[in-house]
C-alpha cells in the first residue's frame, strides 16, 4: 500500500514559478519511479513529467519541456516539480503517481495522490 500526498499548489500569475511537492509513505520509495500528471477541466489526464528511481533519467512532455524540472529525494521520500514560466494553459489539478515499471510510460503508474490545484491567471 502506498500513500501519496501533494502540496504546493495555488493561484499564481502568468510568468510566475511554483514548486509542487509529493511525499510518499508505505511501500519502498527508493526503488520506485515517480511521475506527475495533470488534468484540466474537460480534458484528459496528461502525463507531465517523470523521474526514474535513481534520479538519473527524466521525462517531460513537450508542453512543459524546458520550463518544468522534476527532482527527487529518496531519503525524504519526496519528489518535486518546479514549474517556471507558467501560463494559463498550465492550469490543472496536478497529481503525483508511482510506478515500478517503465518510468516514462503513463500506463505503468499504479498509485495516485489526491492532487493539488494549480491556477494560473493571465
Amino acid at each position: 500500500q502506498v500513500q501519496l500526498v501533494e502540496s504546493g499548489g495555488g493561484l499564481v500569475q502568468a510568468g510566475d514559478s511554483l514548486r509542487l511537492s509529493c511525499t510518499a509513505s508505505g511501500r519502498t520509495f527508493s526503488n520506485s519511479n515517480m511521475g506527475w500528471f495533470r488534468q484540466a477541466p474537460g480534458k484528459e489526464r496528461e502525463f507531465v513529467a517523470a523521474i526514474a528511481w535513481n534520479g538519473r533519467s527524466t521525462f517531460y512532455s513537450d508542453s512543459v519541456k524546458g520550463r518544468f524540472n522534476i527532482s527527487r529525494d529518496n531519503a525524504k521520500k519526496s519528489v518535486d516539480l518546479l514549474m517556471n514560466s507558467l501560463t494559463p494553459e498550465d492550469t490543472a489539478l496536478y497529481s503525483c503517481a508511482i510506478s515500478w515499471g517503465i518510468f516514462n510510460k503513463a500506463r505503468t503508474y499504479e498509485y495516485w495522490g489526491q492532487g493539488t490545484q494549480v491556477t494560473v491567471s493571465s
